[in-house]
């Protein structure tokens, strides 16, 4: 038998001389099954915001983007590579594309934006369909040339697809000369019509168009060959299939998987969740402090059998030990609760949506996912905690 963890747990449910001992430890284990609650809920909400962002831009990322050597922007692709990707088994499509930023006038209204030139087959490959917000995904329409642009920008020019007006996309031209009175004469420029409007992300959609790609090679001055990126789509996206397929062209092309075409925006949510996790854990150590006044009273209450322990042999390591599982005792008790009460909200808001989101979203209902990962290191923050203060309260005993 563990004779200090015997002791402590006699402490923790046994009455005490002092009320006021107990009332101390049961906020004690109700604030740390508030902080425990708390961080599980608020984890899997983010969790589930962020899973929503990796999903949209996953509609319009591809598996991989083989992009120009040693970071060239623009490049023209190998050919025996390309039609050795386009040969793979596991490839589902190849798709070029070519993007910079253009100059933009619609009805009086300017703006600089993003301007990606696609093939006619990539809305096929992409879910980028469901993003549409007003109007169709279309790039062309017989002869005429469209574009699909971010909400964003449309919101800047006021642009509606169901307006007649023109948007006219404007590239610097290397070779003009350079007019003062009307700069736009050393551009070169391309008319398109808006076809849709496009609802992604706040960030995509503040600078997105989407125009056909031979719209944007005329645009730049670029060969019909010239393109910024090829796509890749696999049949099989999973993590283990890209990374078995980018590992066996590693050698012959600079491949990029779609956390790798966004390293900011992924980094700042990996740093956002732990910014998220460590203020909740301070949280939670502001409400551990009062196992630290429990604890003391307790000692203090406790003087006569520390006597009698020491009469019959105990330790003062013995003694601190008895302590240190009390105060343990009481987070942990915390911890359990916590923990049981955080699961069992995020499941219910998972499956039942019960926490509305205000406004008009996407999602109507707060988004949860759990992960085990979360509940592991939402355990092991809240007990080291705990363990911790019940270490600083009995140092000295």
């Amino acid at each position: 038998m563990n004779f200090p963890l015997f002791i402590a747990r006699r402490y923790l449910f046994a009455k005490k001389s002092h009320n006021v001992i107990n009332v101390i430890s049961a906020i004690s284990a109700i604030g740390m099954a508030i902080g425990t609650a708390a961080l599980i809920l608020i984890l899997s909400v983010y969790n589930g915001f962020d899973d929503i962002i990796r999903k949209n831009l996953g509609d319009i990322s591809p598996d991989l983007l083989m992009t120009g050597p040693g970071g060239i922007a623009k490049f023209v692709p190998d050919s025996a590579l390309t039609d050795a990707l386009c040969a793979d088994p596991r490839v589902e499509s190849v798709q070029f594309t070519l993007q910079d930023n253009v100059f933009l006038t619609y009805a009086g209204k300017q703006c600089i934006a993003k301007a990606k030139g696609v093939e006619d087959g990539f809305g096929d490959v992409n879910n980028i369909g469901k993003h549409v917000s007003e109007g169709v995904f279309q790039l062309r329409r017989g002869d005429m040339p469209l574009a699909a642009v971010g909400s964003g920008v449309a919101s800047k020019l006021g642009l509606h697809p169901r307006f007649t007006d023109p948007l006219m996309l404007y590239y610097p031209d290397r070779e003009a000369g350079i007019s003062i009175s009307d700069p736009t004469s050393s551009a070169r420029s391309a008319r398109v019509f808006p076809s849709g409007i496009l609802a992604i992300s706040s960030d995509k959609d503040a600078e997105l168009v989407i125009v056909p790609l031979h719209i944007m090679q005329t645009l730049l001055g670029a060969g019909d060959n010239l393109v910024s990126g090829v796509e890749i789509h696999l049949k099989d996206s999973s993590p283990r299939a890209v990374r078995r397929f980018k590992r066996d062209y590693a050698s012959r092309a600079e491949l990029l998987d779609r956390y790798e075409q966004e390293p900011t925006l992924f980094k700042m949510m990996k740093y956002e969740k732990a910014a998220v996790f460590l203020i909740l854990i301070f949280v939670v150590l502001i409400v551990a402090l009062n196992i630290y006044g429990s604890l003391s009273m307790l000692i203090i209450e406790k003087e006569d059998d520390i006597a009698t322990l020491r009469a019959m042999g105990a330790t003062d390591a013995l003694v601190r030990r008895i302590f240190v599982l009390e105060g343990w005792l009481i987070s942990l008790c915390g911890l359990a609760a916590g923990l049981v009460a955080g699961i069992a909200l995020a499941l219910l808001q998972q499956h039942l949506g019960l926490v509305k989101m205000p406004g008009n979203f996407i999602v109507t209902a707060y988004p949860v996912v759990q992960k085990v990962t979360d509940v592991l290191l939402t355990v092991a923050g809240v007990a080291l905690t705990g363990l911790g203060i019940s270490l600083f309260a009995a140092r000295r005993r």
